[in-house]
């Protein structure tokens, strides 16, 4: 079994959809080995899938790779990742799955001046976006997280969102009227994506139109 360090934690018809989609996913990643998997949401809302079959093990790594994965020990100065879970004027606290966090300091987010709450703001990082982290007796953002988030300020401006997946983004901003006023949708995690802009979209603009229709939180990344 590989624990992916994503998370399902829609309820209803939209857990529904959001399983449906990962189901796809996964035979995408994996559909041409000799396995067969099962789809599980643990109590923590993490997602566990049981692999079997003759190319299982090359079926668990492909996932780890595409997915990251959530594993119950940690040695330091190896990378991991956890879904950021909560923040205050200390720092970020990422959950690695039944209950542990992992807190991250402000100083050791490497991303600059201001409080994490107005950090949070800057990058425009949602709740539950899965982050990579380096362990250790003082815990820091991967550099591979420092620079996707440093990335993110460099394009056209973006707007992330969280409780949706990538089908129902792509879905909302066509119904809003804004397909041509963005680049692509990249998924960040199940349920968490990011709303590449155009040259010329404003992101305030289009987050404001989509809002109405995606019972989520938006938060725009302008550059």
């Amino acid at each position: 079994m590989v624990v992916l360090a994503t998370k399902c934690y829609v309820s209803g018809d939209a857990r529904d959809r959001a399983l449906k989609s990962l189901g796809s996913m996964i035979q995408n990643d994996i559909g041409d080995l000799d396995v067969e998997w099962d789809i599980g949401v643990r109590d923590d809302d993490f997602i566990s899938v049981t692999v079997t079959g003759d190319d299982a093990e090359v079926a668990r790594n492909l996932l780890r790779e595409e997915w990251g994965s959530v594993v119950p020990q940690h040695r330091e100065g190896e990378t991991y990742v956890g879904t950021l879970d909560a923040w205050d004027d200390e720092g970020f606290y990422l959950d690695v799955g039944h209950g542990n966090r992992v807190f991250v300091a402000r100083d050791d987010l490497g991303l600059g001046q201001g409080s994490p709450t107005q950090i949070r703001e800057r990058f425009g990082i949602v709740q539950h976006t899965p982050l990579k982290f380096v362990a250790g007796e003082t815990p820091r953002l991967a550099d591979e997280t420092v620079d996707m988030l440093y990335d993110w300020t460099r394009g056209e401006g973006r707007v992330n969102v969280n409780s949706a997946t990538r089908g129902e983004v792509r879905a909302t901003v066509n119904r809003a009227g804004h397909a041509h006023d963005i680049v692509t949708v990249e998924r960040l995690g199940l349920l968490e994506q990011s709303i590449m802009c155009r040259e010329g979209t404003d992101p305030p603009g289009l987050l404001s139109s989509i809002g109405e229709y995606v019972p989520a939180e938006l938060r725009c990344v302008i550059t």
